[in-house]
C-alpha cells in the first residue's frame, strides 16, 4: 500500500541514482525536496525558454515575459512541497504561467491608456483583455500616465450615475457583463445598452483631449 503524506498526497518513490539531467520532471521535484544539488536548476533550465515563448505569445511582450517566468518559478518554489508528483509537472507550471499572463493582460486592460486606445479604435470590438500598445513606457511618460488617469477619472464623474456605474465596473474594474448585471440588479440587455451609451458619452466628452 502506498504511503501518504500529511497533506494526503501519495509519497513519491525514492529518486533513482541517476545523473540529474536524466531524471524526469517529477523526479527532479522529489530530488529537490530531498536536497539534491542542481535539481531545481535543471527544472528551471528545462522550462525557462519554453515558458518565455509561451507567455510572450499570450502577452505580446517578450521582455515582460522574462519577468513573468521568474515570477512563475517563485510561485513554484513556494508551493513545490504540495505538488503531487503523480501528476505532470509541465501541466502545473504552464497553468501558473497562463494565470500570470491573464493577470498581466487584465491589469493592462484597466490602464487609462487603454481607454484612449479604444476611443481611436472601436468600442464595439469587445474582445477582452486588450493589448497594451504602449508597453515601452519610459520614466518620463509617468507624468502623462498620471495626467490621463486624472482626465479619465474626472470625465467618468461627469457621466449620469447609471451610466457611470456600468462604465466604471466594465472599463476600470474589468468586470464581465454577467458580474455587472448581478451587481446592478438589471438584465444583460440593459447592462449592454447602458454601457453603449456610457461609452459614447465618455468619448464625446473626452474627444477634444485626444487631438
Amino acid at each position: 500500500m502506498p504511503q501518504l503524506g500529511s497533506n494526503g498526497i501519495e509519497l513519491p518513490e525514492r529518486v533513482p541514482d541517476l545523473p540529474v539531467p536524466e531524471l524526469s520532471d517529477e523526479q527532479l521535484v522529489t530530488a529537490h525536496l530531498e536536497g539534491r544539488p542542481g535539481a531545481f536548476n535543471e527544472l528551471f533550465n528545462r522550462y525557462r525558454e519554453r515558458l518565455i515563448h509561451f507567455i510572450a505569445r499570450k502577452t505580446g511582450d517578450p521582455d515582460r515575459a522574462q519577468d513573468l517566468v521568474q515570477e512563475a518559478f517563485i510561485r513554484v518554489t513556494r508551493h513545490l512541497h504540495r505538488f503531487d508528483t503523480s501528476k505532470k509537472f509541465s501541466t502545473w507550471v504552464y497553468t501558473i504561467a497562463s494565470n500570470l499572463s491573464k493577470n498581466e493582460l487584465r491589469n493592462r486592460s484597466r490602464s487609462p491608456l487603454v481607454l484612449f486606445q479604444k476611443l481611436t479604435n472601436n468600442w464595439e470590438d469587445d474582445h477582452r483583455p486588450l493589448q497594451f500598445e504602449d508597453s515601452t513606457m519610459k520614466p518620463d511618460d509617468l507624468y502623462r500616465k498620471r495626467y490621463l488617469e486624472r482626465i479619465v477619472e474626472d470625465t467618468v464623474k461627469e457621466l449620469p450615475e447609471h451610466h457611470r456605474l456600468v462604465f466604471r465596473l466594465r472599463e476600470l474594474e474589468g468586470k464581465s457583463y454577467e458580474e455587472i448585471a448581478e451587481i446592478t440588479g438589471v438584465n444583460l440587455g440593459t447592462v449592454k445598452s447602458r454601457l453603449h451609451r456610457a461609452r459614447n458619452s465618455f468619448a464625446q466628452r473626452i474627444e477634444h483631449l485626444l487631438n
